[in-house]
């Protein structure tokens, strides 16, 4: 027999949806910003087609702006890839974190793990350990289409803006890296993890081939912060 869903519990799950739909609305309009930074700048190294497949695709600041860097500093396509799987590996953590929240079948949990950003992940903590999904969604609902569409507004804008160096555009991203290295590391461990990749990427950089400092560091942090004591 096919189970059925109770109103009360669908009716539960739509208010909890368009609560997160609302506490989203202020991510959504920071995530455009961000995004019409980002399509501005991807476009002189990408083109103007592949920075808007890869906001569709990848949808992850963290690996489309360090894919961007290593590009632009005259990397290789592989280093870039390389580098946008570790900013994005934990993503792996996140999903084993959610994993016990999740009900239904595996195409409704996939779809639910699809919405994992770091701004909703977090809002849909309960803190204790659970979250809760359609919260999550629904904070995540307005992000997708806010970084789609500012990625295509600053690739169809490029032209007109000029220069991105003179609007301030090009800090943009280093900032925004910062916003996430603050809001990631917690914890001493993860703080010395962090400052020891800056040091192998500052001691490498002056001789090493483009891409190849981020990756060790981002490689070196990531494995001294999963170590146990």
């Amino acid at each position: 027999m096919t189970a059925t869903r109770s109103p009360d519990r669908t009716e539960s799950e739509r208010a909890r949806f368009r609560a997160g739909v609302r506490r989203g609305v202020p991510f959504g309009i920071a995530v455009f910003a961000i995004a019409v930074s980002y399509g501005v700048l991807a476009r002189p190294v990408m083109g103007s087609v592949a920075p808007i497949v890869m906001s569709i695709v990848v949808f992850s600041g963290a690996a489309q702006f360090g894919s961007l860097a290593i590009l632009g500093a005259g990397g290789s396509v592989g280093a870039a890839i390389a580098a946008g799987l570790l900013l994005n590996a934990r993503y792996l953590a996140m999903g084993l974190a959610l994993a016990p929240s999740l009900r239904g079948r595996p195409l409704s949990r996939g779809a639910f793990a699809m919405a994992i950003v770091d701004s909703s992940w977090a809002a849909a903590s309960r803190g204790d350990g659970t979250f809760d999904p359609w919260y999550m969604l629904g904070v995540t609902v307005l992000q997708y289409p806010g970084w789609v569409l500012g990625t295509v507004v600053g690739v169809l804008a490029r032209g007109a803006l000029g220069d991105p160096r003179a609007l301030g555009l090009d800090a943009l991203f280093p900032a925004f890296f910062v916003t996430l290295l603050f809001e990631e590391v917690r914890g001493r461990r993860k703080v010395a993890a962090a400052a020891g990749g800056a040091g192998i990427a500052a001691v490498l950089t002056p001789f090493a081939p483009a891409g190849l400092p981020i990756l060790a560091a981002a490689a070196a942090a990531f494995a001294a912060s999963r170590m146990r004591p």
